[in-house]
């Protein structure tokens, strides 16, 4: 199974949304028959919806290009240890709770991190 091509910003997923719309298909038929990463073109579909925005208003949007805004997330440490000394925390992104000790490996880390970026 091969992987599509990464929808790159906004105006790109906006458009590509609409035409699925328009041709009355999921955005997973519609991406597997232009050659788009499906999974790209949905986390795109999902962050749009989040912000709940109008059509209208993430046009204008995707057209100035500005960068995302920037949050804080708080680390928390858990409040259980199965080891006396060891380190457990949990992360907290848009309501998807991460937790991992201080022998977490760091390469798994960040890829939990990457993975959770577009969310």
């Amino acid at each position: 199974m091969s992987v599509g091509r990464k929808i790159k910003d906004e105006r790109e997923a906006v458009r590509c949304l609409r035409a699925a719309e328009r041709q009355g298909v999921s955005v997973a038929e519609w991406a597997r028959a232009h050659g788009v990463d499906g999974r790209s073109l949905r986390a795109w579909q999902m962050n749009i919806a989040r912000r709940g925005t109008s059509p209208r208003k993430r046009r204008k949007a995707a057209s100035k290009a500005t960068p995302a805004a920037h949050a804080l997330v708080e680390l928390v440490p858990a409040t259980t240890s199965t080891v006396q000394g060891a380190g457990r925390y949990a992360l907290v992104v848009s309501g998807t709770r991460v937790e991992f000790g201080d022998d977490a490996s760091v390469t798994t880390l960040r890829r939990v991190l990457e993975a959770l970026r577009p969310c």
